[in-house]
This record gives C-alpha cells, sequence and structure tokens, in this order.
C-alpha cells in the first residue's frame, strides 16, 4: 500500500450520529435511535418551547430550517434559544394552500422542515410519498397539529409548572423558568416519559433534564421568552 494512503474505518455509532441532526441531548435521548434521523419523519404536539429549541439547535450548528403553517410560533423566542434567524424560511399559506406540497418540495435542500397541518389528517398514500422523498433527501420532516400515518416517533410536551423568581409579596414577581412534562413514542417501542427544565443557562434559554441545571437567582427574568414558547 502507497504511504500516503491510509484506510479509514468508521463504526456503525459514527455513522449513525453523522446521520444525525443536532436537538437538545434531553430530547433526542428520547427518541429511538437516540435522536432526530435524517429521512425520518417525527410529531411533535404541545408546548411550543420544545419544537423550538430543536430549530435553533439545528440553525445554530449551520443547518438549514422550513417552516411552514406555523404563522403563531415566535422566532423572537428561537433567537433566545440560539437560533440562527438567517438560516429558518417560513411559509404561511393563503386559503386554499397545501402546506404537505409545501413540505414535499422544500424537503429537497434542507436539514429539516416543520409543518402544521391545521388539524388535519393526511392520508397514508400521501404522506408515505412525501416520507420515501424524506428518505431520499436526507432531510428530517416534523409534522404538527394533525394526524400523519406512518410517523417514526411523537413527541408530546405539557407545561407541568413554572418557576419564579423570588417576589416580596403576593402578585410581584417573575418568571424564571418552566418544567415540561414529555412523552416520547415510537414505532413498536414503549412509550417514554420525562421531565424537562426550561432554563436561562448560558445567556440563552435552554432544555436540560430536570433537576441537572438552575437559573440563577440573580440571571435576567425570561418571562417573555417562556411564556410564548408554552402557549
Amino acid at each position: 500500500m502507497p504511504q500516503n494512503q491510509q484506510t479509514v474505518t468508521v463504526s456503525a455509532s459514527e455513522q449513525r450520529a453523522r446521520e444525525l441532526l443536532p436537538i437538545p441531548e434531553v430530547l433526542a435521548e428520547l427518541l429511538p435511535g437516540g435522536g432526530l434521523a435524517r429521512g425520518s419523519v417525527v410529531s411533535v404536539d404541545g408546548a411550543r418551547s420544545m419544537l423550538l429549541s430543536m430549530i435553533a439547535a439545528i440553525t445554530a450548528a449551520g443547518g438549514y430550517v422550513a417552516v411552514i403553517g406555523q404563522p403563531h410560533l415566535s422566532l423572537h423566542a428561537a433567537a433566545e434559544m440560539g437560533a440562527d434567524l438567517s438560516r429558518i424560511a417560513t411559509v404561511d399559506g393563503a386559503p386554499g394552500f397545501d402546506p404537505v406540497e409545501a413540505a414535499a418540495v422544500l424537503l429537497d435542500g434542507l436539514d429539516l422542515v416543520v409543518v402544521g397541518l391545521g388539524g388535519v389528517s393526511v392520508p397514508p398514500s400521501r404522506s408515505r410519498a412525501v416520507m420515501a422523498r424524506a428518505r431520499a433527501k436526507g432531510a428530517a420532516l416534523v409534522v404538527t397539529d394533525g394526524r400523519w400515518s406512518g410517523v417514526q416517533a411523537s413527541l408530546t410536551a405539557q407545561v407541568a409548572d413554572y418557576r419564579h423568581l423570588p417576589f416580596r409579596h403576593l402578585g410581584h414577581g417573575r418568571i424564571a423558568g418552566m418544567s415540561l412534562s414529555v412523552e416520547a413514542r415510537g414505532r413498536g417501542t414503549r412509550g417514554r416519559h420525562a421531565r424537562v427544565d426550561v432554563v436561562h443557562l448560558d445567556d440563552r434559554v435552554q432544555l436540560v433534564a430536570a433537576g441537572s441545571a438552575a437559573a440563577p437567582v440573580n440571571s435576567p427574568a425570561v418571562a417573555p421568552v417562556s411564556l410564548s414558547v408554552a402557549n
């Protein structure tokens, strides 16, 4: 073998890691395969902080995201989580707009496509075609606010409680974070539950495993962020 020629061996775990998109570790651990895989379709519903944290992590790492049919999703809150807004495209359709068709087109060339279904149920014949396109293009698809046949996994989060900075008397104080109750389900796997804290840490809002970190009592309040991502 020539001296300048080397054999590079990539383990199965390393190959899998290359195919996973960067999302908060506390969410990645709940998903089958240890994260959000390229080519997969995942349902995400409930507290918006969960979805925003995924968008923020992917764009902060250099990825590109499209958000379809989510006019009330707060990009300000995404920025507070570290998102690079220059890497996020938003598509809000007019009456008669087809979000599924838009998602199928945008899967080509993006890392993640988020589509709000507006409460509708996508028929299996159509969902299979879009899922095949996601696999072929190597993009992940996240669906919310509707039913999508054949998703590989689903994440649902509900606000469990809010944490307040110390206050002097009733009616005064600031929200410093909140806790989410997250349920994850995958095809052929048992459901998993976790409690996740939304905290202000290292100058941004983060999702961490409950009890692993806490916002310092002298940190700036994050009430606008917490409220906007929770509703």
